[in-house]
């Protein structure tokens, strides 16, 4: 089967769209025939050597497809059943053996590609915004890089909590899907400063929360939007890791929190995973949360992938598609 590995740290170019032996079922798991297979932010961490990993690796936490065979031990899924996972590595292949308390039923009637699409960064926003800090009615929060597949979702998610938004985008275009996920204030902040325009747009009452996943470049300012006891969650670092500080800081800007949280320890258990993925997938089935795929790549054009997320001219959410030529 072909899969995309890496054997070093490096740019896009390390990524080799290699023939590698076929998987089998050890207990306890799945082989799933991949259909998509969803590409993230950590499948750039992995290939730069900011999250280590051993080699050869094959990327991709997050992928759908039709479970092919199960372990004789498994009884939670069985062969012909569309599934969607995340957090295992190894998606970006043509077939993978996946632990079976990881795979959740896609829905009847949901594309197979439009489940890739969102499982990850669907429970994503799903934790932060009802888990990471619990918004509530009166809240308001800022989502940075409000354009982009996790963004796009958090906007849509912490309207429904009822919470004021206000999103950060580099563009006008970017500005106007922020706007139709539900944002109420959007800043260009390649135009405006984001933080004086957003302590214009909250006076002196600051915000509850800062959901940033951008980190290096935003982190500062952010802290300096925090109301008393807020919340800084910071949850990604497309523009790099933020330097160490002296937590002393977090005092003197009003006794702030700060979590650096991973999905993946909010669906420790399978059922923390099931009741979050059947809510998410309920709102994107009942059509209440819409979900925006940027485009769809053969799996041998990862490479192109990952330099098209890097840019950060994308806006929602980048697929590969095994099997396309």
């Amino acid at each position: 089967m072909r899969a995309i590995r890496i054997q070093e740290h490096g740019g896009p170019e390390v990524l080799r769209y290699d023939d590698i032996a076929m998987p089998t079922a050890a207990a306890g798991q799945a082989l799933v025939r991949l259909e998509a297979t969803g590409v993230n932010f950590i499948d750039v961490y992995h290939r730069t050597g900011l999250y280590k990993v051993q080699f050869p690796y094959t990327l991709g936490v997050e992928g759908a497809g039709t479970v092919e065979a199960v372990a004789p031990d498994v009884t939670s899924v069985r062969p012909g059943e569309r599934v969607v996972y995340t957090g295992p590595p190894g998606s970006h292949a043509e077939y993978a053996a996946v632990p079976a308390d990881r795979l959740v039923a896609i829905p009847p009637g949901m594309e197979t590609r439009l489940a890739a699409a969102v499982f990850l960064q669907g429970l994503t926003a799903h934790y932060l915004a009802l888990s990471a800090f619990p918004l509530k009615p009166g809240d308001t929060c800022l989502v940075h890089a409000a354009a982009g597949g996790v963004g796009l979702l958090l906007c849509q998610i912490a309207k429904r909590r009822g919470a004021r938004v206000i999103a950060t985008v580099s563009s006008e275009a970017k500005a106007q899907l922020a706007r139709d996920a539900g944002a109420d204030h959007v800043i260009i902040y390649t135009e405006q400063d984001f933080e004086a325009e957003t302590k214009r747009l909250t006076g002196a009452a600051g915000l509850q929360v800062v959901y940033d996943s951008v980190g290096k470049t935003t982190f500062d300012k952010g802290l300096n939007l925090l109301a008393l006891r807020g919340m800084m969650v910071l949850y990604g670092q497309s523009s790099g890791p933020v330097p160490p500080f002296d937590p002393q800081l977090l005092n003197q800007k009003g006794s702030l929190f700060l979590t650096r949280p991973t999905l993946f320890h909010y669906i420790v258990t399978r059922e923390e995973l099931l009741a979050r993925a059947k809510e998410l997938l309920d709102w994107v089935a009942d059509g209440s949360l819409r979900v925006r795929i940027h485009q769809a790549y053969p799996l041998r054009d990862a490479a192109q992938a990952q330099r098209d997320l890097e840019s950060r001219a994308t806006t929602g959410k980048l697929v590969l598609i095994p099997g396309e030529r």
